[in-house]
């Protein structure tokens, strides 16, 4: 036998031995790793009107929320929640990227959304589709949910929407689903097992 084809299955067996050792991570929230067939990239544009794509956040986890800037209850409580886990974090925030991702374009316009996001945290990024096309292809590869519910007048809507986040790990893998309101304890502990 030659020293390369031995070199080479000593370095397969190390490996396999580290992947086994490794433990797996004990997520709090829902698993999704592997065997999704969604949510693999999307093209979204920045408060800046620059596009956005999923591999620009690459090195980060990205936690990624549908709602809208006019959203009485869900949306606030979800990025109230979220910027409580950063504080959580300490530090390791800076490896993390909240996007809030409108499913109201028609009113949550590039300066809305500039100084809405951020409002909860410096950090945390606006997203718009640039279309209704552009909207209906994001919620339909990521299968959210929304709905416009009329109001008293044409412009006094809401919208039903999913309520769930996702988040992906720094290698941009789609990791999991995010339930709504568990407390920023759950969610820390979850994007720490996404960094590790």
């Amino acid at each position: 036998m030659n020293i390369s084809f031995l070199r080479t299955c000593f370095i397969a067996l190390l490996i396999i031995g580290f992947t086994a050792c490794s433990p797996k991570p004990e997520f709090k929230n829902i698993d999704i790793t592997g065997g999704t067939a969604f949510g693999k990239d999307f093209s979204l544009l920045d408060p800046e009107g620059k596009i956005r794509i999923l591999s620009d956040f690459k090195g980060k986890v990205v936690v990624m929320f549908f709602g809208y800037t006019q959203c009485p209850d869900i949306c606030p409580t979800t990025l109230t929640e979220m910027q409580q886990v950063m504080t959580l974090m300490g530090p390791q925030a800076d490896k993390v990227q909240v996007l809030f991702v409108t499913v109201d374009p028609a009113r949550d316009s590039a300066a809305i959304l500039k100084q809405y996001v951020p409002a909860f945290d410096p950090r945390f990024l606006g997203l718009r589709p640039a279309d209704e096309a552009a909207l209906e292809k994001v919620t339909k590869d990521f299968k959210i949910y929304y709905k416009k519910v009329p109001g008293t007048s044409p412009g006094s809507y809401t919208m039903d929407h999913t309520a769930g986040s996702y988040a992906f790990d720094p290698e941009g893998r789609l990791r999991l689903y995010i339930k709504h309101a568990q407390g920023p304890e759950t969610l820390a502990h979850d994007l720490k097992e996404l960094l590790k």
